[in-house]
């Protein structure tokens, strides 16, 4: 079904985007970096969170770690990662294929700067098999995403202003 979400969100919304499936598991960000033929920073990875009452999706580069210190900062709470049934059940995702697009209802979306390193990213499709190409502008547009700084950034192979 969550693939299926997905594949119906860019029919109806970015319909030259085409979900592409793998025979590899992408549910880590080294699995999908090999199974796609990319850089593991180019895996754009979706955190699911819980902030106090509200659950957020932050959606980062593969080799960024989130800085607890910023995402409290910002959003005003301490973010305590979903669990496993936590996540299907709010996303409709499976862990390993949570993305931004096609969730069961609507979750704010926060893209971080990390991502606008790359002229494409590759996040999943709503399965451990199944991912897009997709520039980062595009991808923060079409799911009404916010760009902000809550990763460290030592690992990515750019630098930040």
């Amino acid at each position: 079904m969550s693939l299926e979400s997905v594949r119906a969100f860019f029919a109806e919304k970015a319909p030259d985007i085409a979900v592409i499936e793998s025979p590899m598991s992408s549910a880590t960000v080294a699995l999908a970096a090999e199974a796609y033929g990319v850089e593991p920073a180019r895996i754009a990875k979706t955190l699911s969170l819980r902030i106090g009452e509200r659950v957020v999706l932050i959606v980062a580069a593969g080799t960024s770690r989130m800085d607890n210190r910023k995402v409290k900062a910002h959003f005003g709470g301490k973010p305590k990662m979903l669990g496993v049934e936590e996540v299907a059940d709010i996303t409709g995702h499976e862990v390993g294929g949570v993305c931004p697009f096609g969730l069961k209802a609507p979750l704010p979306v926060y893209c971080d700067v990390s991502l606008q390193a790359f002229d494409e990213v590759v996040p999943a499709a709503g399965s451990t098999h199944s991912a897009v190409r997709i520039a980062p502008m595009r991808m923060a547009a079409l799911t009404g995403a916010e760009w902000i700084d809550v990763c460290e950034h030592r690992e990515t192979p750019f630098n930040l202003p």
